[in-house]
């Protein structure tokens, strides 16, 4: 039977139109944006995922940059360190020659002189950006680095952020307690940075001059390798931190973006599709119009 009232055949046709056009345009969209899951409506579950975790790795990222700022730091204290202990090896040496005494002590003394004021102006130049770990009096006792972002999760299933950090205790490897006016005091080399030779210093007071030397070289050899070890620690955390960035875009990338490949052949065979579901609807509609001849 044939009705004027309704089309089943035309109905039909234009369901199934309109479920291929709704289709067409999810796969037009995922195409124009390279992603399958843009919105929450797409996928809640991968939605919530990638979101969360593209927070974590942007956080990630500035812990990163925070960690570059660290070890510019620790490089400037270290170069510093090491050419503090060039330095007093100078002196040391310098020591020995005056434990000689057929020497001009005045003479040797004007050299350490000049030595210990290269131990001041390594100590005050040893800044970045605003904090000299050399000279304990311009910075916390104890200072810390930046060196990681870490998502946890408790035993009753509460998250929590974490932004982790690496120590170093400036008030113990300060090469200077304080510096005033271009005089060094207290720290390692407070008591080398105040030796003096005179005419009148004799041969038994050498040794002590030189033992004070030594106990600052040993000082200045473990600071130097508290040093090295947090710069070994920073360059590991760089590197993780890297890979783990990479690690997490790849993993938000199979959540949430669109197989190109996949969507391409779609969008062919739904075009291909609307054309044909709008022939059938055109078939269907002309159905009705073949009752005009029957009242011919």
């Amino acid at each position: 039977m044939t009705s004027i009232n309704y089309n089943s055949s035309a109905s039909s046709a234009l369901q199934t139109l309109s479920t291929i056009n709704k289709n067409l345009e999810t796969t037009q969209n995922s195409v124009s944006s390279g992603y399958k899951v843009s919105k929450a409506s797409d996928n809640v579950a991968y939605w919530s995922i990638s979101t969360t975790m593209n927070s974590d790795n942007k956080a990630l990222n500035a812990a990163s940059d925070a960690l570059g700022v660290g070890a510019a730091k620790v490089d400037t204290a270290y170069a510093a360190m090491e050419s503090a202990i060039d330095v007093v090896n100078e002196i040391k040496s310098k020591l020995v020659t005056a434990s000689e005494s057929s020497t001009d002590k005045a003479q040797i003394q004007l050299e350490v002189g000049k030595l210990q004021e290269q131990l001041v102006s390594i100590a005050q130049g040893a800044s970045f950006s605003g904090e000299n770990w050399m000279v304990a009096a311009a910075a916390a006792e104890n200072t810390t680095v930046v060196d990681g972002f870490v998502r946890t999760t408790a035993t009753n299933g509460t998250e929590s952020v974490q932004v982790t950090t690496a120590s170093y205790t400036v008030k113990e490897h300060a090469l200077f307690s304080s510096v005033t006016d271009g005089e060094g005091s207290g720290g390692i080399l407070g008591e080398v940075f105040a030796l003096d030779l005179t005419p009148e210093t004799g041969e038994p007071d050498i040794p002590g001059m030189i033992d004070k030397v030594e106990t600052a070289l040993a000082k200045m050899t473990i600071a130097g390798g508290a040093l090295g070890a947090l710069s070994t620690r920073i360059d590991l955390q760089s590197d993780y931190a890297g890979k783990l960035s990479d690690a997490i875009e790849e993993g938000v990338s199979r959540l949430i973006d669109a197989d190109m490949e996949e969507e391409s052949a779609k969008l062919s065979a739904l075009q291909t599709q609307q054309q044909l579901a709008i022939q059938s609807l055109s078939i269907a509609n002309s159905s009705s119009q073949n009752i005009m001849s029957l009242f011919k």
